[in-house]
């Protein structure tokens, strides 16, 4: 399966996303995460902590430094490149490299084309991807199976939602919305106004993940208990016997 999630910056798309994948890996599934954004933090959400998600982040740099040898293919580029993360998730920087090498395997590929190339025969391969809807045009039809577009109840984080679900849809690929950060009433109702006809998934204001982002932790490695990270665990869940 693979499944990318989108959504205005901020939305929430690193903490469902980190989340996610490592429930599913907890449930027996091999994750790969791809982290797509351009301030790639996902490392963090999946448990890592800042000095090691910075030390992936760099990776790519030390590729276009000459600081590593280069790989073919992108499979290589997971194996070669990616780091283990808790709960048996593989984790690699998709970002773009300022001066990529013509022809090479792994300087110049893009979001894009990682998510279009790795096989998912065995396995979950879920993107973390750049904030709007960038990624999600540049896809051919058919080529993702599940796009969750996260989305607060602001109406610039529901403008961004709504493009991301019509590209999606164009593209023929399962959409799900994760109304995130919901108080009231009132929070989902701005949402579900505007993306009716489309499942959402309500992940309420949680303190725990409030925390986790402040000190620079996971979410699941600081309360799991809480209403939003329940509504996550479940998501993930369901997600891992769909695999």
């Amino acid at each position: 399966m693979k499944i990318v999630v989108a959504g205005k910056g901020g939305a929430g798309k690193t903490t469902v996303s980190g989340t996610i994948a490592r429930v599913m890996g907890r449930s027996g599934q091999q994750v790969v995460a791809l982290d797509a954004d351009v301030n790639p933090m996902l490392g963090v959400t999946l448990g890592m902590g800042i000095e090691a998600t910075e030390k992936l982040a760099g990776v790519r740099q030390s590729l276009q430094d000459g600081d590593l040898d280069h790989v073919p293919t992108v499979e290589a580029m997971v194996d070669s490149f990616g780091v283990d993360a808790p709960d048996g998730v593989r984790v690699v920087v998709a970002s773009h490299m300022d001066r990529p090498d013509e022809g090479c395997g792994c300087c110049g590929v893009t979001t894009e084309h990682l998510l279009s190339e790795l096989e998912t025969k065995g396995r979950t391969v879920l993107g973390d991807l750049e904030a709007g809807t960038g990624v999600l045009t540049r896809m051919a039809s058919g080529s993702i199976d599940l796009v969750l577009v996260v989305v607060n109840p602001t109406v610039k984080s529901i403008e961004v939602a709504r493009r991301a679900v019509a590209a999606a849809v164009a593209r023929d690929y399962r959409v799900l919305v994760l109304a995130n950060r919901i108080q009231k009433e009132e929070d989902l109702d701005a949402i579900a106004t505007v993306l009716a006809g489309h499942e959402i998934v309500v992940i309420p204001e949680d303190p725990a993940i409030v925390r986790a982002d402040a000190e620079g932790l996971a979410p699941l490695d600081v309360d799991a208990s809480g209403p939003g990270m329940q509504a996550l665990v479940k998501l993930g869940d369901r997600l891992a016997a769909a695999a």
